[in-house]
């Protein structure tokens, strides 16, 4: 949703909704996270590694991303890093991960949820989550912001919410959005997402709306600084 909401509107000229207007915000469901892996059989042993051969090797090194929020986040990575690294535009985890292992890119944004398998498997070396939330699966791995030494550093995550059609009545939003949180409130139910790389996130409808708008704040920022790169397909 986080395509639908806050990407659309910056890559789509004349889109035939808006994502403010035309939809009214029920909850957020998810938000995924982005991890920063390399392969595991000779990649970089640490973020600051990676940032090290990246500043030894200028516009020498790949990295690899899906989404365009993926995307967006790997430029702003490379960016505030002070790196000069080279986006390489994948259509999905299957693709990054072929690019991964045979080495077509030397690090690469993939999700949590897809990247857990192939770091279980000893095939990939996760170097940081792109994220400074709790990971419970991978406790020990460190926030980018942490580990790079970039404070300013936040969160590139796709996500997912609920929304229904503008004028949708109040007593269904606030009905629906009570059913999300029960769910939510079982224990299971979150440790199951959570196995699977999926954080389960609850909002209010207020909360939902200024969280689209602070997205669509915070990318059009960076969407706009980088036009000039390939970052649609």
């Amino acid at each position: 949703m986080d395509t639908t909401l806050v990407m659309n509107p910056l890559v789509i000229p004349n889109l035939p909704y808006d994502p403010i207007r035309d939809f009214t915000p029920i909850t957020l469901l998810t938000k995924n996270m982005s991890l920063i892996v390399v392969r595991a059989s000779d990649g970089p042993k640490s973020i600051q590694e990676l940032l090290a051969k990246a500043k030894a090797n200028p516009g020498k090194m790949n990295m690899g991303a899906g989404t365009i929020t993926s995307r967006l986040g790997a430029i702003l990575f490379a960016k505030t890093a002070g790196i000069d690294a080279q986006l390489v535009p994948f259509k999905g985890s299957a693709e990054i991960g072929q690019a991964v292992l045979a080495g077509t890119v030397d690090f690469a944004l993939d999700s949590t949820g897809t990247s857990l398998p192939l770091i279980q498997g000893g095939q990939y070396r996760a170097l940081a989550k792109y994220s400074n939330r709790p990971l419970p699966m991978m406790p020990d791995l460190p926030a980018l912001s942490v580990a790079a030494n970039l404070p300013s550093i936040d969160e590139s995550s796709t996500w997912i919410g609920l929304s229904a059609p503008a004028g949708t009545p109040r007593a269904i939003v606030d009905k629906l959005q009570r059913e999300v949180a029960n769910i939510y409130a079982d224990p299971t139910m979150m440790e199951r997402l959570e196995r699977a790389g999926i954080t389960p996130v609850s909002s209010t409808p207020a909360e939902f709306e200024a969280f689209v708008r602070s997205e669509g704040e915070r990318w059009s920022k960076v969407f706009k600084e980088n036009s000039h790169l390939k970052l649609t397909d």
